[in-house]
């Protein structure tokens, strides 16, 4: 058993030991790729296309204004509470929170909403409360009911495109 021991544990020490290995000139193949959360890997992958860009207008980057946008991302991903309602022709979303998450909510939601009815055709609105943004969504219904709100909010190949407007200082939703 001693033996099964002893070879498990150098098995393991040159997995390790190989994975930490970078050959002396920058990160080997299959070294650590992430840079770090993913609002922090989101503003490195930004910040590295503005500075290959050589077209980079630098007094109008606006990091600041990405980086307010991804908090929010994260604030309406964890800390919204949201009650669904299914509807025959798909679902109305009531989305609530914290003020500053409602200050999250009522910054995306809206603005999401054209992209997610260019992006499936389906029929998007949305409205504002004191306590509440609702998102009404019909069309496929059970594809609506079935993915739910956070589902709905990730749908889009915008994203990306958006997070680099945000940087270089445009006004995306206007």
């Amino acid at each position: 058993m001693r033996f099964v021991l002893i070879l498990l544990s150098l098995s393991l020490a040159g997995q390790v030991s190989a994975q930490h290995s970078h050959g002396g000139t920058g990160h080997a193949m299959g070294g650590p790729q992430e840079t770090g959360q993913s609002g922090f890997a989101a503003l490195a992958e930004i910040v590295m296309i503005l500075r290959e860009d050589p077209e980079t207008v630098w007094d109008s980057v606006d990091i600041a204004s990405l980086r307010r946008h991804l908090v929010d991302m994260d604030l309406l991903t964890t800390k919204a509470e949201v009650i669904s309602v299914p509807r025959p022709e798909g679902a109305r979303f009531e989305i609530r929170g914290t003020p500053r998450v409602l200050e999250a909510v009522r910054s995306m939601v809206p603005a999401h909403a054209p992209f997610l009815a260019t992006e499936t055709g389906w029929d998007v609105s949305t409205e504002e409360f004191d306590d509440r943004v609702n998102l009404t969504v019909d069309g496929d219904a059970a594809q609506i009911q079935g993915l739910g709100f956070f589902g709905l909010m990730a749908i889009g190949a915008h994203h990306q495109e958006h997070h680099l407007m945000l940087a270089r200082g445009a006004a995306p939703h206007r």
